[in-house]
């Protein structure tokens, strides 16, 4: 991760990621929302968060974590951490895959 010489205070931190929230939230068709996620992220990191995304479902299917990872080849450790976040996590994940999901999510 980017080190910078002087740490950001957390207000400004916190102002700018619900700037960015504001910025997803305006956008309306997923190939806008794709081609934003093309010009913000790496390639590295529009994989890392495909690959979270892409266990939820199972997860939400109670596949045991060695088989998501056979599946995806999603490493253990990542579908692990995924599923914390889903049971603990800030919400993000249950809000979106009530959308994405439904069917699934109606159960959980």
């Amino acid at each position: 991760m980017k080190q910078r010489p002087q740490p950001v205070p957390e207000r400004d931190t916190n102002a700018s990621l619900r700037a960015l929230a504001r910025a997803f939230a305006g956008i309306e068709r997923p190939q806008d929302v794709l081609a934003f996620l093309e010009d913000l992220c790496t390639p590295a990191e529009l994989e890392a968060m495909a690959d979270r995304w892409r266990v939820v479902p199972l997860l939400l299917q109670d596949v045991p974590y060695r088989e998501i990872h056979e599946r995806t080849g999603v490493s253990v450790t990542t579908v692990g951490r995924v599923a914390r976040t889903l049971e603990r996590g800030a919400g993000g994940y249950s809000v979106a895959a009530r959308q994405q999901f439904p069917r699934l999510t109606a159960s959980h």
